[in-house]
């Protein structure tokens, strides 16, 4: 199983994968976390991102999904293919030669679950600052998500505590381990 968490910069995407992550780990699912790989890119990004660093950051993306799917059985993403491509798209437009790449290995995903803005970005010494940029770059995901035909969850912009239980409830998974009666009489 594969899962996605997408959205715009500042929004919380990385603390979801790892309270997700913890959650699925205490319902004995093998797991791993892809994380935003955009961080380690050796080139520029943000608003002054390059045709360059984007393919360097979808096709890392692409590899190390395909890693973290062969070692463990359940995979929690940083990010999609999807919204990476968005800050290809906002520098440079749609580009015919990645259009199917990303169209196809959006299939890839189980779920994908769009995060809302809550707030303006905070300093994390990667990250752009400026809330136009990172609202447009939300329209956009929002824009391919469409375009691209992907199924996606929104999570509700009023229940920021129950985003977890949400994502377990959609995957069709418990929202608390079984528990072991020990008190049971013996058949």
């Amino acid at each position: 199983m594969k899962i996605a968490f997408i959205g715009t910069h500042g929004v919380g995407k990385t603390t979801l994968c790892f309270d997700l992550a913890a959650r699925l780990k205490r319902l004995d699912l093998n797991v791993d976390i892809v994380r935003e790989v955009a961080r380690h890119c050796p080139l520029p990004i943000n608003q002054e991102t390059t045709l360059e660093a984007q393919a360097w950051i979808l096709h890392t993306q692409i590899a190390q999904e395909i890693s973290a799917g062969n070692l463990f059985d359940t995979v929690v993403c940083d990010r999609s293919v999807l919204d990476n491509y968005a800050y290809l798209v906002h520098r440079l437009g749609r580009r015919l030669e990645y259009d199917p790449l990303v169209e196809t290995w959006v299939g890839t995903y189980d779920a994908l679950f769009k995060v809302p803005i809550l707030q303006p970005p905070s300093f994390d010494g990667t990250r752009a600052l400026s809330a136009t940029f990172q609202s447009e770059i939300d329209e956009l995901i929002d824009e391919l998500v469409d375009a691209f035909g992907a199924s996606s969850y929104r999570l509700d912009f009023e229940d920021r505590p129950g985003w977890i239980d949400f994502a377990l409830k959609t995957l069709g998974l418990p929202t608390e381990p079984p528990q072991i009666d020990l008190f049971a009489p013996e058949s």
